[in-house]
């Protein structure tokens, strides 16, 4: 917001320096981003000679305060800041009473979208801007255009408040109507570009054709110009959902829709309309014709708050004296009425941001000065909850993956429907959750896995020459069959472990992420299992599924040649994915046992076994038969190890020989040979019976 100095001074008797000024406003949250030597202006008739130099201070107005967006709404701020009264607008508005004029007619179809419309009509006569009007619109970045548009652009620069003017002969029935487009309707806009309608936009039409887009710009085919003899004023308060929605699908940005869509006060239109009509009859541009046409069918008040000393207090850590409370209120335009225990307030509705009481003690805060809040600790009035047992989890989760030598990558919520549909196992229609309002189209649906985020991740680092990159994410997915769900995701390629001098290194394979994946079930204290699957999105015998108990928790295996392709990553990359449901693991978690057992005192036995198998079975299923053939063995086994697996001469076709090692202990005695043996025996059996294993 360009503020011209000399024209705050209309409202308040300010003689500060510009650059005090700036420096008052931005101890009180407005930043500053430039001052600037003013230009020369002419003053108004009106305006007092006050003394003090003049200069253009550009101010970043943030989101929630677009009353601030006028020279009004900053000169409120001043006056407050300096103990100053604040002047009412300089000139006489023109009376709003007697009969509207039946050469126009306003309809207010949708309230919704546009609860307070006002309309007005002047006769037009030739006329020029003055010096200083037109110096003051330059001053606040306003290009000067005709008397009719010049008033309207005054009026949104000093009071706030978009208006717009139509040229009444160019209103096909002399009408004015608020109403929803009309499927495949278009607009020819003040930038001469022709815009295709939807039914969610809000029009201004005549009775035939839209001419205006509600909150966002006007049409051309009622523009005003210098034949114009009969103009139709518009002062109106729109949805902000709905400017803000149409604003957007428009392309179209403007002064009217960045205060629209942040919120326009519902009480300003018919002021801002007396305002124009002045400023018209001022300038010699043209009169009054009949009375404001007014359509408000729900007036609002203020909004109704309660503000305590003691919440004061507590928030800020000073006590504010209840004079300077109210003293900053009052001076903000707040109607102020004392209670026992503070204060019954009321919040005008240019004040959009003042919605609960910590707002009036922000209020408060910025004017009494910040500089004046001493450092305190806030008393503990409860103790502190409990920290959710997720966020522990997750902590463990992220020590584990991070001691792997994975990096935490955090991706967007919002993805592209083809890549999570790649991703989705079944019917992505009925699975996949669109946004119904998408930033882009790249962000048009919920993500229903982590996987296309880390792939994406992945495609990008390998673009940028990186060749080993071993990432995961810990964040929520969301389907519309399961809803929310939070998972930790993993993507591997490259190298499994930094080039060393000692070794050649290897690349990445199943087994590194089917270890990380059984480290994050120990973290956890889920024993998990492997079994083989069919996932479209993986690679063929190289894909399988994650089980705690009997419970299916996600995904692991080779992402497909083709996808890694797509995503922009070579395509002979081997990328490795893995996706664990920790809602499941959650559920699937056993107490721990919080006993401490004395290391063993007695020595270990160990056996090496080497058996010939299918090459079909599982390590698993092999490691299963032993530890169930061990049970009740007069030499209790500890630990199962494999540590060779040969195929080649000497073993049949499509089989394989494993080596494994078998541990006995006992945590009361020493072992004998004989129980060794018989245990051992008992093992080589079990295989020979239920694999048909033959010992080499």
């Amino acid at each position: 917001m360009r503020l011209l100095v000399s024209w705050v001074r209309d409202f308040v008797g300010v003689t500060a320096t510009p650059e005090q000024i700036a420096d008052t406003l931005a101890l009180r949250g407005f930043e500053v981003a430039s001052i600037e030597p003013a230009p020369h202006s002419v003053r108004p008739p009106w305006s007092p000679q006050a003394a003090g130099p003049d200069a253009v201070i550009d101010f970043e107005v943030t989101a929630n305060r677009p009353d601030c967006l006028s020279v009004l709404g900053f000169a409120r701020e001043i006056a407050t800041a300096y103990d100053l009264p604040l002047y009412a607008l300089p000139v006489a508005s023109p009376a709003s009473v007697g009969q509207p004029d039946n050469r126009l007619r306003v309809t207010l179809d949708d309230a919704d979208g546009c609860p307070r419309y006002a309309a007005a009509l002047a006769a037009v006569r030739p006329s020029v801007s003055p010096a200083w009007m037109t110096g003051r619109l330059a001053a606040a970045g306003v290009r000067p255009i005709s008397p009719l548009v010049d008033i309207t652009n005054y009026v949104l620069m000093e009071m706030g408040h978009p208006m717009h003017a139509f040229d009444h002969a160019c209103l096909d029935g002399a009408e004015l109507r608020i109403r929803r487009a009309a499927p495949d309707e278009t607009i020819t806009t003040l930038d001469g570009i022709n815009r295709k309608l939807t039914p969610e936009m809000l029009v201004i039409a005549d009775a035939s054709r839209p001419q205006a887009v509600a909150g966002v710009m006007g049409g051309a085919t009622s523009e005003v110009s210098a034949e114009t003899r009969l103009v139709a004023f518009e002062s109106a308060c729109f949805q902000p959902a709905s400017v803000r929605r149409t604003s957007k699908r428009l392309g179209l940005k403007t002064e009217a829709s960045a205060r629209f869509e942040r919120g326009a006060d519902i009480n300003a239109p018919v002021a801002a309309l007396e305002r124009a009509l002045a400023l018209m009859s001022l300038v010699g541009a043209g009169t009054p014709v009949g009375a404001i046409v007014d359509r408000y069918p729900s007036p609002r008040g203020p909004r109704q708050l309660s503000l305590r000393r003691q919440r004061i207090e507590l928030v800020l850590g000073v006590k504010v004296p209840d004079a300077d409370v109210q003293r900053i209120l009052r001076s903000l335009g707040l109607s102020v009425t004392p209670t026992s225990a503070g204060w019954d307030v009321e919040a005008p509705t240019f004040r959009v941001d003042l919605l609960r009481e910590v707002d009036l003690i922000e209020e408060v805060g910025r004017h009494y000065g910040f500089d004046k809040l001493e450092s305190t600790f806030p008393p503990m009035v409860a103790p502190a909850a409990a920290p959710d047992p997720r966020v522990i989890r997750d902590r463990q989760l992220r020590q584990a993956a991070n001691g792997a030598g994975l990096t935490e990558a955090v991706t967007f919520g919002f993805v592209e429907h083809a890549a999570a549909s790649t991703f989705v196992e079944g019917d992505a229609k009925a699975t996949l959750v669109p946004i119904a309002n998408p930033l882009s189209a790249t962000f048009d649906v919920l993500r229903p896995s982590l996987l296309p985020g880390l792939v994406d991740t992945v495609a990008h680092n390998r673009r940028h020459g990186r060749r080993d990159v071993a990432v995961f994410e810990i964040g929520a997915c969301f389907t519309a069959t399961g809803g929310e769900q939070r998972r930790i995701g993993i993507a591997w390629t490259g190298a499994a472990e930094p080039e060393h001098w000692s070794g050649s290194g290897r690349q990445v394979d199943f087994f590194d992420v089917k270890g990380l994946i059984e480290t994050i079930g120990g973290v956890l204290d889920v024993p998990l299992r492997l079994a083989p699957a069919s996932i479209p999105y993986l690679v063929d015998g190289q894909t399988a599924r994650v089980f705690a108990g009997e419970t299916a928790i996600g995904p692991i295996g080779v992402v497909t040649p083709r996808i890694v392709e797509s995503r922009g990553a070579p395509r002979q990359d081997m990328v490795i994915v893995a996706e664990l449901d920790l809602d499941a693991l959650d559920t699937a978690r056993q107490p721990r046992d919080g006993s401490v057992r004395p290391l063993p005192r007695f020595p270990a036995v160990v056996r090496d076994l080497s058996v010939v198998v299918s090459e079909r079975l599982s390590a698993a299923t092999i490691r299963g038969t032993i530890q169930a053939a061990a049970i009740g063995a007069p030499a209790p086994l500890v630990s199962i190890a494999f540590f060779d697996r040969y195929q080649g001469k000497g073993v049949a076709d499509e089989s394989v020989s494993l080596s494994v090692r078998l541990t006995f202990q006992s945590a009361d005695r020493t072992l004998t040979d004989s129980e060794v043996q018989q245990s051992f025996d008992r093992v080589l059996a079990a295989l020979i019976h239920a694999h048909g294993a033959v010992q080499r």
